[in-house]
């Protein structure tokens, strides 16, 4: 996957927003209106400083050179650039990562749009022990 379809997003869960991806038809369908990511079922992350692996069932999955992808936000929020260390540093204590899969990153990052629009797909996926 190019990193730059890609946008690693820092938090207490932190997010991987992907564009374009080979593996958007096989994600769920996200259904969060109350903003709750549910779990996607039978795929698993392996965040790396320098890959990150997302895998699903069958022959499901793709790899993003990860020191190359961009990285935002941070424990002031915003979206002052950061580094892929500390977007694993987020994936350890949460389990994992929500991956979004959509046609196109956006230009702003509205939760509540992303989340109820009916297009997205993915979910919260575990990561690997």
């Amino acid at each position: 996957m190019d990193p730059e379809n890609t946008l690693f997003v820092r938090g207490a869960t932190p997010v991987l927003l992907l564009a374009g991806a080979p593996v958007h038809d096989a994600l769920p369908l996200l259904t969060a209106p109350d903003g709750a990511v549910p779990l996607c079922e039978g795929w698993s992350i392996v965040p790396r400083l320098t890959l990150c692996v997302v895998d699903g069932p069958g022959e499901h999955g793709l790899v993003v050179p990860a020191l190359a992808a961009p990285v935002v936000g941070g424990a002031d929020g915003g979206a002052a650039s950061s580094d892929m260390a500390d977007w694993c540093a987020d994936a350890e204590p949460a389990g994992g990562a929500v991956v979004l899969s959509l046609d196109q990153l956006p230009e702003t990052l509205d939760w509540s749009a992303l989340l109820s629009s009916g297009t997205v797909r993915g979910g919260f996926i575990p990561a690997l022990a």
